[in-house]
């Protein structure tokens, strides 16, 4: 039968092995160092693999291939222990993180914190006067608001970021938007879910690339995870990324 399934440029596969712990039926595995899919029956066509790939070497092609066998994919997952996964190269060992004692509010997205900073005095006396000029390129830059077929979306590199980032992290005109087409938006307070939005978008426009700037608070992974559902359901594999940024200003991951 002719059907979606994923496969794998070998020329592409850095050998990372974000893809196999991604896959959930088991339908991909290392050989040689590189990605290569176990079977067409082991396969459902979804794609969860796409977002984790970092150098793009996986895609959804239409292929004539054995049909999903999902019967088969339990059997093997209830028989065969998983293979290894090696670390990503890109992701060095971490310590693990102490968990903070509980806060009487019960988030730590509204956890008062007063952040100490260098006095007007001591900044660069050399800096502009102006200040940082702006790099935003577009608007209205609310996920809400923004049209799927604003004329900016076509063949832009996207910055999808939290609405806090751009206080926490002063230098974001400078470092995260020159040359991004900026859309912002509050996971917690919006309550909306921005995937929907965000799947028609990549659907509609030939993203380049998609870097998603997030808060270190449990609630801003709402943002980064509506990011990976939409770019899954969009079918692209378009290169993307997550940077996180600490309360008090700091890349915590890039």
């Amino acid at each position: 039968m002719k059907r979606k399934i994923v496969t794998i440029d070998p020329t592409l596969c850095n050998g990372c092995g974000l893809c196999v712990s991604a896959c959930h039926e088991g339908a991909l595995k290392m050989v040689a160092g590189k990605a290569s899919l176990v079977s067409d029956s082991y396969c459902d066509g979804l794609g969860n693999c796409l977002p984790e790939c970092p150098t793009g070497a996986i895609k959804i092609v239409e292929r004539e291939a054995d049909p999903f066998d999902e019967a088969a994919v339990a059997a093997k997952q209830a028989t065969v222990p998983a293979d290894p996964v090696p670390p990503a190269r890109s992701a060095p060992p971490r310590e693990t993180p102490v968990a903070p004692p509980p806060l009487a509010c019960g988030c730590p997205g509204k956890m008062a914190k007063t952040i100490t900073r260098v006095s007007a005095s001591e900044f660069d006396v050399q800096r502009p006067a102006s200040g940082v000029p702006s790099s935003l390129v577009n608007w209205p830059v609310q996920i809400k608001l923004v049209p799927i077929t604003a004329p900016y979306l076509k063949n832009a590199a996207l910055l999808i970021a939290a609405d806090c980032t751009a206080f926490a992290y002063p230098d974001i005109h400078r470092r995260f938007m020159p040359g991004k087409v900026t859309l912002i938006g509050c996971p917690k307070l919006d309550e909306v879910d921005y995937a929907e939005k965000l799947t028609a978008l990549f659907q509609t426009n030939d993203i380049r690339s998609v870097t998603v700037l997030r808060m270190e608070v449990p609630c801003c992974a709402g943002i980064a995870n509506a990011a990976k559902q939409a770019l899954v359901n969009s079918g692209k594999m378009i290169p993307w990324h997550v940077v996180t940024i600490s309360t008090d200003g700091t890349i915590l991951e890039e």
